[in-house]
């Protein structure tokens, strides 16, 4: 049987990153002309406090 190797899987991060922040902005755009700036900022504050926690979950040692 010959032998096939497995080309390298392409790094989508960039790109995931780039769409996410396409879609933050426009979701973020919609709230502001819906409700105001006022919704905008809670979550945006409630994003980032989320974030944080992700990261600090993830920073801290496994306890098991």
């Amino acid at each position: 049987m010959s032998e096939h190797r497995l080309a390298r899987a392409p790094d989508y991060t960039v790109a995931a990153l780039v769409m996410l922040g396409v879609n933050l902005a426009w979701i973020f755009l919609a709230l502001w002309a819906a409700f105001g700036l006022l919704p905008v900022l809670l979550a945006a504050l409630t994003i980032n406090h989320a974030i944080t926690r992700l990261a600090q979950a993830r920073a801290a040692p496994d306890s098991r």
